[in-house]
């Protein structure tokens, strides 16, 4: 059987288990490039023995409605390799949206050395990009030690400088002042219907935020003024559908702030960013 016809039958086989077809490639993909073989080189030739009953292992696990990451042990993350298992959320499109956004007014609004944190850090995979693109030490925190653990070998994987506390959102920063703070908290409301895979692989600690779906940046709001800098930024990734809310709730705060909700690349509001001291488009 050729690597083609391996990727047709998987095919098939998710597309059977209503699962995304796509996935035959991506895997496939993934799997050869671990081993430094070439997809497009070698689709037409005879599949190797060992690599096909890996990569129909695999198979068989997504059609059990595994995440892709779990599978693999890793997602990538703005072009960075980042572990993944059942203590961390899958890093996701909308959170390299983020990062995007968060390093673009970096540039334009901020010079000179930074202190950066991301709480609620996770697989650390904010952190990491953050601290290699810039080429500057993050703090990053977590109230998971599970989730630490993970991050943690992260940073290393890809010698990231990156300086992990253990705690509830902002109470392991209280000795820093930051320029910039970025969070993605758990924001999925208590009430709402999630994918099966999503709640049946991910850590649910880092999942839910309440019943509105707003208790974390409450918490985050509440102790911004015990670590933010006069001149400072804070940018949060959100729930589609939550956006006018957590505005609202972030002028409730910070009545002087200028608050700016973002979309992403679908046009759903998947972000807010919360400037002290720093007028947009000046």
């Amino acid at each position: 059987m050729t690597y083609k016809e391996l990727m047709s039958n998987a095919t098939e086989l998710l597309g059977a288990s209503n699962v995304y077809t796509g996935f035959a490639r991506v895997l496939m993909l993934e799997l050869m490039n671990e081993k430094d073989m070439d997809m497009y080189a070698l689709i037409d030739e005879s599949a190797d023995a060992s690599f096909s009953a890996d990569y129909d292992a695999k198979i068989d696990l997504l059609c059990q409605d595994i995440p892709l990451g779990h599978v693999l042990g890793y997602e990538w993350f703005y072009g960075y390799k980042i572990g993944v298992n059942e203590d961390v959320l899958i890093p996701r499109g909308e959170t390299e949206e983020l990062v995007g956004y968060v390093l673009a007014d970096i540039d334009e609004y901020f010079s000179g050395d930074l202190t950066i944190a991301d709480v609620a850090c996770g697989s650390g995979a904010i952190g990491i990009a953050l601290s290699k693109e810039l080429n500057v030490p993050v703090y990053a925190s977590d109230i998971s030690e599970a989730a630490l653990v993970v991050a943690k070998q992260n940073a290393v994987s890809n010698e990231a400088d990156v300086e992990f506390r253990l705690g509830d959102m902002l109470e392991p920063m209280f000795d820093l002042k930051l320029d910039v703070l970025v969070c993605n908290p758990p924001y999925i409301k208590n009430t709402e219907h999630i994918q099966s895979s999503v709640l049946s692989n991910e850590p649910h600690v880092a999942l839910f935020g309440g019943d509105d779906g707003l208790f974390f940046y409450r918490r985050v709001f509440e102790n911004a003024s015990k670590v933010m800098k006069e001149r400072s930024m804070m940018a949060f990734e959100i729930g589609f559908d939550i956006g006018e809310a957590v505005v609202s709730l972030a002028r409730s705060f910070f009545p002087s702030a200028e608050i700016v909700l973002k979309q992403d690349i679908n046009g759903l509001d998947r972000m807010v960013f919360v400037f002290f001291g720093i007028k947009q488009g000046t």
